[in-house]
């Protein structure tokens, strides 16, 4: 006997979100981040060297350096990627702006992925909603593009996915196929020759990303929940797999791409077991909740109130894929010293587990979630239009002092474009706002549009109105442009103890030819980290070398250079 279904949906309230309006929501959040910046400390700028490096035919297709360096996590895929999109881009683009291409059409991957994702969770029958006696209830297929309509936007919401999502790294290639095979999962049933390809060239690209250990997990638990499935035969369309075959053809391409990372020594044992300290559990515990925000509460509500069919022997798909998927990434994130981009790969599955609460939300509910909606993300965009102003004209003051002391020798300038796109932006707010208590208060995706709205309001904001700022205070020009000025000529540049940050930056800002230090001088100068308070570090012959200068980057101490010239 079938427990009771908690989804009670009427045909009204699965009116569809215009695509129009959708796909322009989607590109407002996807193309700021990616345009108009130099790239940003980290792993952004030191995955432009790598794929510098290749690009110019100075490194190996299989093993990437910098430098003489090879990258802390292996991957291929991500540096492929950018340096194919290098060679293929006219020498009138940006090398910079060239490599992100290829990144936001994988964000737009996983926004895509997301959705069809969803649609197919919502179509397994154990996820549909309640049968009314005398009709009414929302149809199969209108129901499921609601909810799909819900799960992205519930991506779209997640607080973390902002910047990480629009970085050129490896964390974005395994998001990228994390959400390809999620989706390929999902489909599986009803799309399964599709589906079956792109299964393995995501647990391919996952492999080759850097993670081979989640795509053979991510694998082998998708073919055990998809032969666990008593509904799968009556699901499936005549052209489909058997279960156990399916199965098979999970199993059989995870294990090929963990074999062909291993072949390639792409396979590290990298888990690092976190401390049994309060310190360390609070820091997770954070890191969770600004990080997953909203969806997090959302899919604890889905398992509460769809517990009755988590716990029986019917298998119910719509719960159990994108749990599996949350609950190894989890566990991924806890034994991995890079938590926060490891957690980035829980997004997709968490925000389509997170649309499954939509049907089962009281009115008391969505309208807290809309007025907190609305007061945090209407105070956030306020302050960012106040201190925009502040280093427009100094006023007002504080903001202004704020800025001048935390990013010295910045100079604000005026930018038409960024304040139409920025004013534009804001006046859409105003209007989804007046749009949500006005109308179309039964669509069962409204309870999300204000917190997506507004995660897209203040991304934009940021990446216009702040994108001077930000960029000033996140890449090292300034530091690449105030150590470049002290050497004339400029060319040839050993490096001693440089992160691999550093060396991209001074060798695609600088126009630098770095060489990795040697025992006998062959450049004319030397970059080097330097030790603690400013002295020279360790191997430095100074026989050899002088010390010129100390440059600083202007709003973080920490972030220095010693630049040395020959004797």
């Amino acid at each position: 006997m079938n427990q009771p279904n908690p989804a009670i949906v009427t045909q009204a309230a699965v009116r569809r979100l215009p695509r129009p309006a959708l796909l322009l929501f989607c590109l407002a959040y996807l193309i700021p981040g990616f345009v108009g910046r130099d790239a940003w400390k980290g792993a952004d700028v030191a995955t432009l060297g790598w794929i510098l490096e290749l690009a110019q035919g100075s490194a190996s297709w299989l093993h990437p350096t910098l430098v003489g360096n090879a990258p802390e996590n292996p991957a291929l895929l991500p540096y492929w990627l950018g340096a194919w999109m290098l060679q293929c881009c006219p020498s009138w683009i940006a090398g910079d702006f060239a490599v992100r291409i290829p990144f936001a059409l994988l964000l737009g991957v996983v926004m895509a992925s997301t959705w069809q994702g969803t649609y197919y969770l919502a179509r397994s029958p154990r996820a549909q909603p309640v049968a009314f006696a005398f009709g009414g209830e929302a149809q199969p297929k209108d129901y499921a593009r609601a909810m799909a309509d819900g799960g992205l936007l519930a991506l779209i919401a997640c607080l973390g996915l902002a910047q990480l999502a629009h970085e050129t790294s490896p964390a974005l290639t395994q998001l990228g196929c994390t959400s390809l095979l999620f989706y390929a999962l999902a489909a599986l049933p009803y799309r399964p020759r599709l589906a079956g390809l792109l299964t393995v060239l995501a647990q391919l690209g996952l492999s080759l990303s850097g993670a081979p250990a989640l795509a053979l997990f991510y694998g082998a638990g998708g073919a055990l929940l998809y032969l666990l499935d008593r509904q799968a035969a009556s699901e499936l369309s005549q052209e489909s797999l058997p279960a156990r075959r399916a199965s098979a053809w999970l199993l059989l391409s995870a294990l090929a791409a963990a074999a062909c990372s291993y072949r390639l020594d792409l396979w590290r044992w990298k888990v690092v077991l976190p401390a049994a300290s309060y310190a360390e559990l609070n820091g997770y515990a954070q890191l969770l909740t600004w990080f997953t925000w909203p969806a997090w509460p959302l899919a604890l509500w889905t398992l509460w109130s769809w517990r009755r069919q988590l716990f029986n022997r019917h298998f119910s798909r719509h719960l159990l894929l994108p749990a599996w998927f949350v609950g190894v990434t989890l566990l991924a994130t806890v034994c991995s010293s890079a938590s926060d981009r490891t957690l980035l790969l829980a997004l997709p599955a968490l925000a389509a587990l997170a649309a499954f609460a939509l049907p089962t939300l009281k009115r008391q509910v969505a309208s807290l979630i809309d007025w907190f909606t609305l007061i945090f993300f209407s105070g956030c965009g306020f302050i960012i239009w106040v201190v925009w102003i502040a280093m427009l004209t100094g006023f007002p003051s504080q903001p202004s002092a704020n800025v001048a002391r935390l990013a010295p020798g910045f100079q604000a300038a005026f930018s038409w474009l960024a304040f139409a796109f920025a004013l534009a932006a804001t006046l859409t707010w105003a209007w989804l706002v007046h749009w949500r208590v006005g109308r179309h208060r039964a669509a069962i995706w409204k309870s999300l549009v204000l917190p997506a709205g507004g995660a897209a309001l203040c991304w934009l904001l940021l990446m216009t109105l702040w994108m001077p700022l930000l960029n000033y205070a996140q890449s090292y020009s300034a530091l690449v442009r105030s150590t470049v000025r002290q050497m004339q000529p400029a060319g040839c540049v050993e490096t001693l103890h440089l992160g691999a940050g550093k060396m991209a930056a001074f060798a695609y800002y600088g126009n630098l030819q770095l060489r990795a230090a040697a025992e006998t001088p062959a450049c004319p100068w030397l970059i080097a980290e330097p030790a603690s308070d400013m002295a020279a570090p360790d191997g430095l012959d100074q026989r050899y070398w002088i010390v010129m200068a100390a440059v600083t980057h202007p709003t973080d101490g920490n972030e220095s250079v010693l630049l040395f010239k020959r004797r």
